[in-house]
């Protein structure tokens, strides 16, 4: 099962990651189907490809809890 989640990229204390589309149970640092983007914690910024990642989920990929905040539009 396919699965949309983040892998961990930068260096220690300044982590980064990719919003990639992998293997559910692949590790984390492992091989991936589909580079979806990035996403910064520490200056909240992001770059998702919202229209792959809506072409996956509907070809039955499941997104993380942490995806799937960062998918759905926030408020203020």
């Amino acid at each position: 099962m396919l699965a949309i989640k983040l892998k961990r990229i930068g260096k220690k204390h300044q982590a980064a990651y990719r919003v990639v589309v992998a293997e559910k149970r692949s590790k984390l640092g492992g091989r991936y189907v589909e580079d979806l983007g990035w996403f910064n914690p520490h200056t909240d910024e992001m770059l998702i490809n919202k229209e792959r990642a809506a072409y996956w989920i509907k070809n039955g990929a499941q997104p993380t809890d942490r995806v799937l905040r960062l998918l759905t539009p926030r408020t203020k």
